[in-house]
């Protein structure tokens, strides 16, 4: 009969995937006035389970130590590099002069579906307000523009889980050596 992990064998089991799955890619997250308190903890939960370098929080977004996002992230705040900015240029700038790609996740006219990028080694993802979306100053600012895209009547996904969708699958490209399968007939 199987049965979940717990404990020490879960420890083990994920120290063991993470020896023979190396991360290929650093990842930055910027939530541009993500208001909600709900998704900030979700996304500081989702940012520690792919091991973010850094959460750059700006504008209206809350910040730690509200109570909901303590809650929500189950207290991945204190273990996830993050700062607050009140300006989204100047952490765009300096991530940028690190070698950071942007890449806003916005539904966009000249946006492509996350899946046909070709992921670079440094990667940082811009969210934005879950109403309003990436502003246009900073979308200006983006390397490019990346979509989800939707096959039902919603337009699309809460902000923490389209953050979650991309994060993953850029993971999953490390494992798969970083590069996206290719799709057609042969």
């Amino acid at each position: 009969m199987k049965k979940s992990l717990q404990g020490t064998p879960l420890k083990r089991f994920h120290r063991e995937f993470r020896r023979e799955h190396p991360i290929q890619h650093s990842l930055a997250v910027i939530l541009q006035s993500v208001e909600y308190p709900v998704n900030v903890g979700s996304a500081f939960r989702i940012a520690d389970a792919v091991r973010v370098e850094e959460m750059i929080l700006t504008g209206i977004t809350p910040v730690p130590p509200n109570p909901t996002i303590v809650k929500v992230g189950r207290n991945k705040h204190t273990r996830v590099p993050w700062r607050y900015e009140k300006e989204t240029e100047k952490p765009i700038s300096e991530l940028k002069a690190q070698a950071y790609r942007i890449y806003a996740l916005e539904i966009a006219g000249e946006a492509q579906p996350y899946y046909e990028v070709d992921w670079p080694e440094k990667v940082c993802l811009v969210v934005g307000h879950e109403d309003h979306g990436v502003t246009k100053v900073t979308m200006a600012l983006c390397d490019e523009t990346v979509f989800i895209p939707m096959w039902g009547k919603g337009a699309s996904l809460n902000v923490h889980v389209a953050l979650a969708v991309v994060l993953f699958h850029i993971r999953y490209l490390g494992i798969q050596g970083g590069k996206r399968e290719e799709t057609g007939s042969a």
